[in-house]
């Protein structure tokens, strides 16, 4: 069901031109942008002070430029259970889009890919959707959240299973090489391929072979 009256709403997104953009997209349509901002902090800052009806947010915003709206939207609904948010992304950021997507009671709640904004209407719409306690998700983000949920390492070669084993013993790269009699410079394409295909989050190399090992546990 949509909803038919004007919208307050709080929208974060760094790009200055898609900012300005949606502003005016939003305001035709006969909703009020209370507060348009260009990073998560400021985000929570605005939601905090205006109230909104809805909040708008993009994934990657500054400093870190990776998933601080998407945080900064799941602290919000941890806060607020019942606070509508409708995230726009280039990518499907899967660490918090799942915990986005199960916070409240579920509802209240969209996930659409920036591709979708060109679509006026279906932006709209959605947008209406989820300020009326409804559910939007882009297809593309439930095809990725599904293959997700299936064992994370079922991407990976033999030959990167038999890595990340080694890895999860905590050997080095040197150590590695030497027990499969590869160089360690393949070790590390290796390695590389295997924390792409587990969609780790960007960080130092140390921490992801952490969260590489956790993901092997868990399997």
């Amino acid at each position: 069901m949509r909803v038919d009256r004007s919208l307050r709403v709080v929208l974060a997104e760094d790009s200055v031109l898609l900012r300005e953009g949606l502003i005016g997209l939003l305001t035709r349509c006969g909703h009020e942008v209370v507060a348009a901002v260009g990073d998560a902090q400021a985000l929570l800052a605005a939601v905090a002070e205006h109230g909104p009806d809805i909040v708008v947010t993009d994934v990657r915003m500054p400093p870190g430029f990776q998933d601080e709206g998407l945080h900064a939207a799941v602290r919000l609904r941890e806060k607020q259970p019942a606070l509508p948010v409708l995230v726009l992304s280039q990518y499907v950021q899967r660490a918090y889009a799942s915990e986005l997507l199960d916070s409240g009671d579920g509802t209240g709640i969209g996930y659409l890919l920036k591709d979708r904004v060109g679509q006026v209407e279906e932006f709209v719409d959605a947008l209406s959707e989820v300020a009326d306690g409804g559910t939007v998700v882009d297809p593309e983000v439930v095809r990725q959240l599904l293959r997700r949920r299936r064992d994370p390492l079922a991407r990976l070669t033999p030959r990167e299973r038999e890595v990340l084993a080694l890895i999860a013993q905590g050997k080095s790269n040197g150590a590695i090489a030497q027990e499969l009699v590869v160089s360690e410079a393949a070790v590390g394409k290796h390695i590389g391929s295997i924390l792409t295909k587990l969609d780790l989050p960007p960080a130092d190399e140390t921490h992801r072979r952490v969260l590489a090992v956790l993901a092997f546990l868990r399997a």
